[in-house]
């Protein structure tokens, strides 16, 4: 996966006028605030803590901290009653997303203790510990009316799993919003001739994700093959046993040929700190451009298996979509519907070109293909199916009119036999079946490609969207 440098902002709200009239109030505070602070950091070193804000100044200055340290999220512990005009000047200079931590210290008030007290003053002092719910609708009622964006989590402080998975969650999605505001995507080629769904507006990937798009001629992939050194080939062969089941058909001249690509691969990656790709290329009249893209399929599935996910056919929304689910641990591999099997209730989804070998169920196996359909060229291919058990699908949709959506369905990844065509391929079976499916998935216009990955995240995955101000659409 890649790196991030998401930076968390946190701070506490709390009335300065509490602090004289209830002994050790700010103290109890300032101690809740601390663990905060460390299960937060516990999911995420980086944490700017700017302490709990009780007066304008010190509102003020937190802000400014805030954007001084470029932080990508904050999160608002409230720990008390606190005025919204102590909450609005931290947020409005710091200009990010903002999760609302509305957390009590425990499950309730000790009821019978609390009210056997005599000392009144005592009492309002424990209640004002417990009271965090009270701010908030005036928190939200004032973000609204001036147009900020934020999102809540509710619970407890301690003994509330569900709570913290909730936050978990939070800050992995802000760690992929902040992969994708840096990432570098290189589009190689062209797109594939008349396939209208995969056409995009590129501006408008920069305006949803951020990152930048890097425009490749494939005649840099042939530049950098011919400086491949007759070591580097056998070494990257090596590379391939290690990582594939290389079945005994394959011609050692199209795996020296695979070697060569991948090395040159890596080399423009490196020239342009790519973080994910999106390729095609027919290569006719031109024999080095069209053997530099017939080879490419290992050296393509290699980097993406280490977290730079390649797209084929030019689809850069799902490049984006791969590096999303990639970005989140959850592998994200090319695919597309294959055939619906009716018995089982499965889908056959997979792709040809390559697969993200690292979540593969056992060694990802290399055939020998005569044709590429549909494409120019012959050569070696992966053959691979997803690891059986949960996995979620993401597309990212252009909608009509313009802008994006996410599309996400959760399911799984079933045994049975598959196409050994040396393509990608799974079968997959969905909660509402596979016919339901099928059609709730295709009504909203998604291209016909999407990503999968491991594990169900539809959750993290709306935090996301979210985070990034784009409509989440969950099917199953």
């Amino acid at each position: 996966m890649q790196t991030s440098s998401l930076k968390i902002g946190l701070f506490a709200i709390g009335l300065e006028a509490y602090w004289a009239q209830f002994d050790g109030l700010k103290d109890r505070l300032e101690g809740y605030l601390g663990e905060v602070h460390q299960k937060i950091a516990d999911l995420h070193p980086g944490v700017v803590n700017t302490g709990l804000v009780d007066t304008i100044d010190k509102a003020f200055d937190a802000g400014k901290t805030f954007r001084r340290q470029d932080v990508d999220i904050i999160f608002l512990y409230v720990s008390t009653y606190a005025l919204s005009s102590m909450v609005l000047p931290v947020v409005q200079h710091a200009k990010v997303p903002v999760i609302i931590l509305n957390l009590a210290p425990e499950a309730a008030i000790d009821y019978t203790s609390f009210n056997a007290s005599t000392d009144r003053t005592k009492m309002t002092g424990e209640w004002l510990a417990f009271c965090s719910a009270c701010p908030v609708p005036e928190i939200a009622n004032v973000f609204n009316r001036v147009g900020t964006s934020f999102h809540q989590v509710t619970g407890m402080l301690h003994n509330d799993p569900h709570c913290w998975k909730e936050v978990s969650e939070w800050v992995a999605a802000a760690r992929v919003a902040n992969i994708m505001r840096f990432n570098r995507m290189g589009c190689m080629g062209h797109y594939y001739s008349g396939m209208l769904d995969i056409y995009t507006d590129l501006t408008q990937q920069y305006a949803s994700f951020g990152g930048h798009i890097e425009l490749l001629e494939v005649e840099q992939l042939a530049t950098l093959r011919k400086q491949v050194t007759a070591t580097e080939m056998q070494e990257r062969l090596a590379v391939f046993n290690d990582n594939f089941d290389v079945q005994p058909d394959c011609a050692a001249a199209d795996l020296e040929k695979a070697a060569i690509t991948s090395v040159a691969l890596d080399k423009l990656v490196e020239q342009h700190q790519l973080g994910s790709m999106a390729y095609y290329y027919r290569g006719t009249g031109n024999p080095e451009n069209e053997e530099a893209i017939s080879s490419i399929i290992l050296g393509n599935s290699l980097l993406t298996a280490r977290g730079i996910p390649v797209a084929g056919e030019y689809e850069i929304k799902n490049a984006q979509a791969m590096k999303i689910m990639d970005s989140f641990g959850a592998g994200g591999s090319f695919t597309e519907y294959y055939a619906m099997d009716f018995t089982d209730d499965v889908v056959l989804m997979g792709h040809d070109g390559p697969g993200h070998i690292a979540i593969a169920e056992g060694k990802t196996k290399v055939r020998p293909l005569k044709v590429f359909h549909g494409k120019v060229g012959s050569g070696v291919s992966v053959e691979m199916s997803v690891k059986n058990g949960p996995v979620t699908l993401l597309s990212v949709v252009e909608k009509r009119g313009g802008g994006l959506l996410l599309l996400v369905a959760e399911g799984a990844s079933v045994p049975g036999a598959i196409l050994e065509i040396g393509n990608t391929n799974s079968r997959y079976k969905f909660p509402i079946g596979a016919r339901r499916f099928v059609n709730d998935w295709n009504s909203h216009g998604p291209a016909h490609h999407c990503a999968i990955g491991l594990g169900h995240i539809a959750a993290k995955i709306k935090k996301l969207g979210a985070l990034l101000e784009l409509d989440v659409v969950q099917v199953c």
